[in-house]
């Protein structure tokens, strides 16, 4: 049974959405804010979120950057917000479909089942998702703001691998083993270069970095 986290303060809303699904054989968590969501993201597994963005304490826009440092989960926004910007921000910002409301809830059903279809063809476990970044992991791809960067597969693997664990901050030793299979011989010169290339290839379509230089020992996830 697939599982839906419903983010939405309204209470009727959120009970409407979830008596709808779970009618469709969707098990559904409901949260009332932004930080009650990211606590039931760290306790269990979701297969899909419906996202209010007008929420208390964390907003919308707040939550799914927060969700893009943990996790990978797909997110419907469904919020009242309807100018073309505020579609298109979030849509940049990682969600995956925008619901106008006062919405339909037949259309509401309709973008569930199509997210999840399309989940279940692109599993989640493709992709890796920190800020506003997406490694693809079969394409050798990093996604920024929806723009696509080919990597090569050296540079491929060092993102993989600081992605995987944020705040850890990795030797030269073990990025250059992992990344190149092979011993360190303690040459600055491969890896730097490469973190350069990573740098340059990003800076274009971001003011965040996404690696940070850990003076003296090696390189970690830029916070």
């Amino acid at each position: 049974m697939n599982t839906i986290l419903i983010i939405e303060d309204d209470l009727a809303i959120n009970d409407l959405i979830k008596t709808t699904l779970e009618k469709n054989d969707y098990h559904c968590t409901q949260a009332f804010s932004g930080t009650e969501g990211l606590l039931n993201i760290k306790t269990a597994t979701y297969d899909l979120i419906i996202l209010d963005l007008m929420l208390p304490g964390l907003t919308g826009e707040e939550f799914i950057e927060k969700l893009l440092e943990i996790a990978d989960i797909p997110i419907l926004v469904a919020s009242g917000k309807d100018s073309i910007d505020s579609r298109i921000a979030c849509l940049n910002l990682g969600a995956d479909d925008y619901l106008i409301k006062p919405f339909d809830i037949n259309e509401l059903k309709a973008q569930v089942n199509a997210l999840i279809r399309r989940t279940r063809k692109n599993p989640v476990s493709d992709r890796l998702g920190y800020k506003e970044f997406i490694l693809h992991r079969e394409l050798f791809d990093l996604e920024i703001n929806g723009q696509l960067l080919h990597l090569t597969k050296q540079e491929y693997k060092i993102i993989k691998l600081l992605m995987e664990n944020p705040g850890k901050v990795f030797l030269k030793q073990e990025i250059y083993e992992y990344a190149w299979e092979d011993y360190y011989m303690g040459e600055d010169k491969t890896i730097n270069v490469h973190i350069s290339n990573i740098r340059r290839k990003v800076k274009p379509f971001t003011d965040h970095e996404l690696i940070e230089t850990v003076w003296g020992i090696g390189f970690k996830l830029k916070k």
